[in-house]
Formats: C-alpha cells, sequence, structure tokens
C-alpha cells in the first residue's frame, strides 16, 4: 500500500502573482509616504505658527517661514484658515494631493487639520 502524499506550496505563476501585487503596493506606499512626512510638517508649522503670531499677517508668516525650512510645498501661508476660540487663536488647513498610479488611475490624498 502507498500513500500518496499531495505537495503543498506557490507554483511558478502564484510567486510571480503575489510578487507583482507585493511590488505595486511597495511602488505606492513608496509613494504615499512622502506626502504623509510632508502632512506631518504641515500639523508643526501650523501649530508654530499658532502659537507665534496674534494677527492673520504674523500667522501666516511664520507659517511661511516654517515651510521653507521645511520644504513644504503643497501648502502657503494664504492657504490657512486663521479663526479665534474664545482667546485662542486656531489655524486649520485643507488640502489634497493626486498620487499618479497608471494609465488614468490616481490614488486621492486629503488632508485636513488644525492647530492644537
Amino acid at each position: 500500500m502507498r500513500t500518496q502524499h499531495q505537495q503543498r506550496g506557490l507554483t511558478f505563476i502564484g510567486l510571480l502573482f503575489v510578487g507583482i501585487i507585493l511590488a505595486f503596493a511597495g511602488v505606492v506606499v513608496a509613494q504615499v509616504v512622502p506626502t504623509y512626512v510632508e502632512y506631518m510638517a504641515v500639523q508643526k508649522a501650523t501649530d508654530k505658527a499658532a502659537a507665534a503670531g496674534s494677527t492673520v499677517a504674523e500667522i501666516r508668516a511664520s507659517f511661511d517661514r516654517a515651510a521653507q525650512i521645511d520644504d513644504i510645498r503643497t501648502i502657503a501661508g494664504k492657504d490657512l484658515e486663521v479663526t479665534k476660540q474664545g482667546d485662542r487663536v486656531v489655524v486649520s488647513f485643507d488640502y489634497t494631493r493626486e498620487i499618479h498610479l497608471f494609465g488614468p488611475a490616481y490614488l486621492l490624498m486629503k488632508y485636513q487639520g488644525r492647530s492644537k
């Protein structure tokens, strides 16, 4: 009596398929990470600008100085919304980034935030 053992594992085609999916995911992640890093820099600059100035012009100028240092190109001081809540200055922002994937396909990243 012989016992037949079934082999388990991936075929070469299956391995190629998994490799292509992982490569595509890696390319997308490599394009998304810089936009998230820039978002974190915008958030930091917004917090700094809200604490640094008391007028809208001072806040926007402070943000523009921080944007030059941190290489923020997506948003400028003129794009910020400056409001007051009680005695506190609140600076908020809202912007989008498009990441080209392939052909007519894009990934749209919407970022928004406000000072603490």
